[in-house]
């Protein structure tokens, strides 16, 4: 899951951005590969690989807008998850950026009863090598089984440096989910990740009971449009 709205309002806010910003306008394209998708510490292919990409569009505003799509298999008869964002992003000062935005995840072949499709508003401040986010459920498509706005919040913080002069870096994650929205009141999500030219190798874990270690290997690209 993104990597986590209405695509009528997205198109026309990115209308009116590219009318007042078009000299700055940016559209860059996205594809990765990784052997195990994992979300939040969760395996959302059944510990098989996945293949995803996505369009984005930014604004010398700070706004910006985009889709993403993968292979997932989490719920019956379930085979892709399709994204949907838009948000305003920007400096505070020289050590300090902000994010926020709206992600909606879609499911469209999923089967009829799961449920499937949710979204979620987000923010996030950037300080340094740290960075602290929150996630709150905006909408679910289950919310008939009393999931409604604000019935589950996300909070990760997470650290990235520079391993030598050659361009390795190291990440940390930690996250926090509260709510009723996945089935546990708590989980507690940790990782790290290795990255350098695109390729990354990182181990995932939760506090769940059945949960084990989980290893990755990813490669990603950019394209400028």
């Amino acid at each position: 899951m993104l990597k986590l709205k209405s695509a009528i309002a997205i198109s026309t806010l990115a209308l009116m951005a590219a009318t007042s910003t078009a000299a700055y306008a940016e559209v860059t394209a996205n594809a990765a590969a990784t052997s195990n998708y994992l979300w939040r510490g969760q395996e959302q292919t059944g510990g098989d690989a996945a293949i995803s990409g996505g369009i984005d569009y930014a604004s010398e505003s700070g706004f910006y807008a985009g889709t993403w799509a993968s292979n997932a298999s989490w719920a019956d008869e379930m085979t892709y998850e399709l994204d949907l964002y838009a948000g305003f992003g920007g400096d505070i000062n020289e050590n300090m950026s902000y994010d926020v935005g709206y992600i909606y995840y879609a499911y469209p072949d999923a089967a009829s009863g799961a449920d499937a499709d949710f979204s979620e508003i987000y923010g996030s401040i950037s300080m340094g090598a740290f960075s602290f986010g929150a996630s709150v459920l905006a909408t679910s498509a289950a919310s008939g089984d009393g999931t409604d706005f604000g019935d589950s919040l996300y909070l990760t913080a997470d650290y990235g440096f520079a391993i030598g002069s050659n361009g390795t870096e190291m990440a940390l994650h930690l996250g926090h989910y509260s709510g009723d929205f996945i089935g546990d009141d708590d989980i507690i999500d940790y990782g790290v990740s290795i990255s350098k030219d695109g390729f990354t190798f990182g181990l995932s874990d939760t506090d769940m009971d059945d949960s084990d270690i989980k290893a990755y290997v990813a490669f990603a690209m950019d394209f400028s449009l």
